[in-house]
């Protein structure tokens, strides 16, 4: 492969062949750098200038080479342009305008030469081979892989799988596993980048998707679709949690994962370096699957809140540190497994906290309803929080409270729309004391307290509400919340509103959609200016027109 164009035709398709064979690539691309190395050499000998081309049949191994100029009638480029009559010589026929073909010997390459040569070859075969491999792994992202421990760098491991290199960056090991070079080492492709230095691919041995494939290969059912792995969660290395469900009631699934004798969480758990794994049957129902994914803890009671992703679970005093776990790892695992936020909370925390809102709540429904606290504390028995839901609830759901009557029913709804109006006020009027312009007021899903929150962040137009992209005005951190329900008691309703750590209107729970309209309504106006524009740009380039025509009479 250092001299190709002397070596004969046989030897440079050998060459070629070999080096495909090898490379596991094209025969066409070797045949094609090989092209591209002899015109690189030939240019050096006749002259960078000159377009050289050079082709190597693949069949018969024959090489032309050549270089291509441009028929004109006044040679100002030499390298690259004759004139008609030379141009006859070389194609009988060639007309001005035309490109011809203009025969070169081949030449022997020196040493130096067959240096250039070689390395225009190896680069050209190099990122082909890069471009098969990103090609063979691209689309793998989520399989299993063997590879062999090639070395450790920085205490990133990387892993030979054959025909390309994975890394197994330092936090995606199992911490404390030992990893000697030569060991053959199983792991997850988690994602596979081109590089140009090559594909970059990713391995993991701590991502819970690694361990749930292990089970996959560990247990028929899972391949099959029998039983599905629904959750899981993993601090590598020491505590893993998955949750599964079984698709024929006839199986059951914590059973078929654990196999006879746990033989078959034993082979994962091997696998992942004596990782414990609590197998928890999974359920459609939030609260059940919660209980489940706390085991070994004894839980009271639950009360969710999904919509803030957010669940508060009581349990006994003597179940309090097995709930949290050692450095809270059972509970962290858990919150994994259910996506939500676990506040974890005794019976005597949970009762503090339920007499407080208690309390709170009677007090606002005391003052605003003016009524009595044996009255307020049975609306907040009754699961009531906000005035709103008082104001707006069906009256048949408020009048069959006990005690209550469709005339007593009726009072309570007026007076809290009362007082909702008094609050709008209060709101109305702080409102245009911060210079908030009424005609914000008409826009569409705004109420009189968001208008304060928008003046208090400087939006006190139309337009400096138009600039807002939606997520400016809406976006939150978590969706708003409503209705939490109790696992063991009837509705609960909750107002609280979070903290806004998106959107200036964040914490009101807007819809992007609603959003999206109230953007449009504030950008309204812009449309209109423009339509009454356009005439008027209209009538003054008519006027100067008729101007420029009289003047030319």
């Amino acid at each position: 492969m250092a001299t190709p164009i002397s070596a004969n035709k046989a030897e440079l398709l050998a060459i070629a062949t070999a080096v495909a064979s090898e490379k596991m690539i094209d025969k066409s691309i070797v045949i094609e750098a090989m092209e591209e190395a002899i015109q690189k050499s030939a240019r050096s000998r006749y002259g960078a200038e000159n377009d050289i081309r050079a082709k190597l049949d693949p069949l018969t191994g024959d090489l032309r080479l050549w270089r291509v100029v441009e028929v004109v009638e006044e040679v100002e480029d030499y390298f690259k342009q004759v004139d008609l009559k030379q141009a006859e010589k070389l194609q009988p026929g060639a007309q001005v305008g035309d490109f011809i073909v203009d025969p070169l010997p081949p030449v022997d390459l020196g040493r130096i030469d067959a240096q250039s040569a070689k390395q225009v070859i190896f680069q050209k075969v190099r990122d082909a081979e890069r471009e098969r491999q990103y090609e063979e792994f691209k689309d793998r992202a989520g399989e299993v892989i063997t590879g062999v421990i090639k070395s450790v760098e920085f205490g990133h491991v990387i892993v030979n799988l054959g025909r390309a290199e994975g890394v197994i960056r330092r936090d995606q090991q199992i911490p404390r596993e030992a990893a000697r070079v030569g060991e053959r080492v199983r792991a997850l492709i988690l994602k596979v980048e081109r590089n140009n230095r090559g594909p970059q691919i990713f391995l993991s041995r701590a991502h819970p998707e690694f361990m749930k494939k292990l089970f996959a290969q560990e247990v028929p059912e899972i391949y099959d679709g029998i039983i599905e792995i629904k959750a899981a969660a993993r601090d590598p290395g020491s505590r893993a949690k998955i949750g599964v469900i079984s698709h024929d009631s006839s199986i059951d699934p914590v059973g078929a994962c654990v196999g006879m004798k746990g033989s078959r969480v034993q082979a994962v758990v091997q696998e992942l370096q004596g990782e414990k794994i609590d197998i928890i049957p999974w359920s459609e129902d939030t609260a059940t699957f919660v209980v489940n994914a706390l085991q070994p803890a004894t839980v009271s009671r639950v009360v969710l809140d999904e919509d803030e992703s957010r669940i508060e679970v009581v349990v006994p005093d003597d179940q309090l540190s097995l709930a949290i776990g050692r450095r809270g790892q059972n509970v962290r695992l858990a919150s994994q497994l259910t996506e939500s936020q676990i506040d974890i909370m005794t019976e005597e925390e949970a009762s503090e906290k339920r007499s407080k809102e208690f309390a709170e709540r009677s007090k606002m429904f005391e003052e605003e309803l003016d009524v009595d606290e044996t009255l307020s504390q049975l609306l907040v028995a009754e699961g009531f929080a906000e005035l709103e839901e008082v104001a707006y609830v069906d009256l048949a759901e408020l009048a069959a409270i006990e005690g209550f009557d469709d005339e007593l029913a009726e009072e309570l709804q007026s007076r809290a729309t009362e007082a909702l109006e008094r609050q709008e006020e209060v709101h109305r009027a702080t409102r245009r004391e911060l210079g908030v312009e009424d005609a914000l007021a008409e826009i569409p899903h705004l109420t009189e307290e968001m208008l304060v929150v928008l003046g208090r962040a400087g939006i006190k137009t139309l337009d400096d509400l138009a600039d807002l992209a939606t997520d400016e005005l809406i976006a939150k951190k978590r969706e708003a919340p409503r209705r939490r329900q109790n696992a063991d008691g009837p509705p609960l309703r909750r107002s609280q509103r979070q903290e806004d750590k998106g959107g200036v209107l964040g914490s009101y729970g807007l819809s992007e959609e609603q959003g999206n309209e109230i953007i449009m309504a504030a950008r309204a106006h812009w449309f209109e200016d423009e339509e009454k524009a356009a005439p008027a740009a209209k009538a003054e380039a008519q006027a100067e027109e008729a101007a420029d025509a009289e003047s030319s009479q």
